[in-house]
């Protein structure tokens, strides 16, 4: 089969590419997803504390956190099929080497790891569905992307119990690194292919680092609105079961809530993407992060389930609604170079504000309570769709002495 290369993008459909990349999505997003009921248990079976237990979750989000933005760089200089078939191998051996451990100290070094293939993955992947769509179907792109990677994610802890369950904790590390090896073939022989991109002049990735994340305004905007709401949704992710569990409600019950906004926010993704084709996508970030803020009050004035699952699937509605166009437009405000370190701050702006709306707010809502932890992170979301918000009114309308730069 002749190589598919980034000029020879438009003798090959686009529905086909973008078919392959959501299958490739969906298929390394669920086979990572399998770990992540199996982990804790399997690092409590080997005599693992609470403290242990966080310390490797928090590990794999912070290496990705951290390395997501200039690994998306680094897929824009080397291409981005070399950077994702490189972060399904490492994250296959970070799987092996969780069948090979025997202390809870390994599996937080391993998470490492782990955090480093997934930060490899991701930003080069949603740069690629920017770069083989055309301008008029980013939104619709994102949707069937974005509904791909959250399906997975969904389906893939279910999964992976099932699996535990019928094999043991071990053999579901054996699937997942196996999965992320067979992905090699259809990344290999479908994705486009690119030449590694060089420029003369010396500190080529930092250069295009400073110039595409701290002069282009459009590009920080985005990040910060995903920093903010991904701090809120920290919040709520964490400590919305203690807060439910506290109002009566069981496990059973505080699954369907979860599974509720998942469903939502996964097929509500395409009606939406093709909205966002036809609709300004600024207004729509903010309408969905606004929308976000809402939600979180109603869960701090509610107590009971039924409530409860309204909210959640509102929920899922404006998380579609926001960050559905959001991604299209990230890869609106740079350069078609530079979409991989656009979408790993991306990544970053996700990872470590989960992280921080987790870790961070713990104190304090143990101070104030469930309710007040809400509002707060309402509140917070709402001054980072404000500040997004502005920074897009400011470059829409320029100030009479010259442009910003970006956008």
């Amino acid at each position: 089969m002749p190589e598919i290369t980034e000029n020879k993008i438009s003798s090959y459909t686009y529905q086909a590419l973008l078919a392959v990349t959501c299958g490739v999505a969906f298929a390394s997003y669920f086979a990572t997803s399998l770990r992540v009921p199996v982990v804790p248990l399997f690092a409590d079976e080997l005599g693992a504390t609470t403290t242990e237990v966080g310390l490797i979750n928090s590990s794999l989000l912070l290496m990705s956190g951290i390395l997501a933005l200039p690994l998306g760089l680094l897929g824009d200089r080397w291409g981005r099929k070399r950077i994702i078939n490189l972060g399904l191998v490492t994250s296959a051996c970070g799987s092996l080497l969780m069948y090979w451990s025997r202390t809870p100290l390994e599996l937080i070094g391993i998470s490492l790891i782990f955090g480093v293939g997934l930060a490899m993955i991701g930003p080069s992947l949603m740069a690629q569905v920017a770069d083989i769509s055309p301008a008029t179907h980013l939104g619709r792109s994102y949707g069937w992307y974005t509904t791909s990677i959250y399906s997975a994610m969904s389906l893939g802890p279910a999964a992976g119990g099932v699996l535990a369950q019928a094999l043991g904790y071990r053999p579901v590390f054996l699937a997942v690194a196996l999965a992320l090896f067979l992905l090699l073939g259809p990344v290999l022989f479908w994705f486009p292919s690119s030449e590694i991109k060089t420029v003369p002049g010396q500190q080529r990735l930092f250069a295009g680092l400073i110039q595409e994340g701290w002069r282009n305004r459009g590009l920080q905007g985005c990040w910060a609105v995903t920093l903010g709401s991904c701090i809120a949704l920290g919040v709520f992710f964490t400590f919305f079961p203690l807060y439910a569990l506290q109002h009566g409600l069981n496990a059973g019950q505080i699954g369907l809530v979860f599974a509720a906004q998942a469903l939502i926010n996964a097929l509500s993704r395409i009606p939406l993407g093709r909205i966002s084709d036809r609709t300004e996508k600024t207004k729509l970030v903010v309408w969905g992060f606004l929308g976000l803020s809402t939600v979180l009050v109603g869960f701090g004035l509610s107590h009971n389930f039924t409530v409860f699952l309204v909210l959640a699937m509102a929920s899922g509605a404006v998380q579609g609604l926001a960050f559905t166009p959001l991604g299209a437009l990230i890869s609106e405000v740079v350069p078609a170079d530079s979409r991989g370190l656009a979408m790993g701050g991306y990544n970053t702006a996700i990872y470590l504000g989960m992280m921080l709306g987790s870790a961070g707010m713990g104190p304090v809502i143990g101070q104030v309570g469930f309710e007040p932890g809400f509002y707060l992170a309402a509140l917070i979301n709402l001054v980072f769709t404000g500040g997004f918000w502005i920074i897009s009114r400011c470059l829409r309308h320029p100030p009479a002495s010259g442009a910003l730069p970006g956008g």
